[in-house]
């Protein structure tokens, strides 16, 4: 491989990397969306909660006076996190099993799991192509990384739109979200997959003929 063409498939796998280390930390953290209901008392507490993929925290927060809303979350208050009963019989999470549809977080956490399994995949083939006269697995990581990408925005709308409807709901004690800094971890995340993806697949494809009768059999073989 020319050495202009190294420097730029290293800046394309930097990229990847830089959108890896942001996906695994969307899909650990808890911080996608905070909820906040309808404040009734003044001087007293109410109760918050922010959530991500595998389980919820709620937080006590005290009411002042003048405040009209609750929160924001990162005010100090009585803390309580629960991972949701669909992934852990064991645990109580009451608040989201009645005030949000159980499929959306299992198609969510699914879809993210997958996106996971692609970044594993196409790693070990970045990895593989270390190798001397392996330059071709970039090919098959490329695309691994373009559908981790795509998996893992796929994963965001569908919480978006779980939190959209949960708060919709006459149902529920919610009246206000906000999506928090983990689900924009998980968008950045998934436009730097497909962009670096994008990019490294160009890379890696075969050189065009330079000329309308030179054939791709005819092209000078990459190193």
């Amino acid at each position: 491989m020319p050495p202009t063409k190294t420097l730029k498939v290293r800046v394309a796998l930097l990229c990847i990397l830089v959108g890896i280390v942001l996906a695994l930390v969307a899909v650990v953290t808890d911080h996608w969306a905070v909820l906040s209901p309808h404040v009734e008392h003044h001087n007293a507490t109410c109760e918050a909660a922010h959530f991500g993929l595998w389980r919820i925290c709620t937080k006590r927060i005290f009411v002042g006076d003048k405040e009209r809303s609750c929160g924001p979350i990162t005010l100090p208050g009585e803390k309580n996190c629960s991972y949701f009963r669909h992934f852990n019989p064991g645990e109580s999470s009451e608040i989201f099993e009645v005030t949000t549809q159980k499929e959306y977080s299992i198609s969510a956490a699914a879809i993210a799991i997958f996106s996971l399994g692609f970044i594993i995949v196409g790693t070990l083939c970045a990895l593989l192509s270390f190798r001397k006269k392996r330059d071709y697995l970039l090919r098959p990581a490329s695309m691994f990384y373009i559908f981790a990408g795509l998996c893992l925005s796929v994963s965001a709308e569908v919480l978006r739109q779980s939190v959209q409807r949960m708060v919709d709901s006459e149902h529920t004690a919610w009246i206000a979200h906000s999506l928090a800094w983990s689900f924009v971890c998980a968008c950045v995340a998934a436009a730097l997959l497909l962009v670096g993806g994008l990019a490294l697949l160009l890379l890696a494809l075969p050189r065009m003929p330079r000329d309308p009768w030179e054939s791709c059999m005819d092209a000078e073989p990459e190193h």
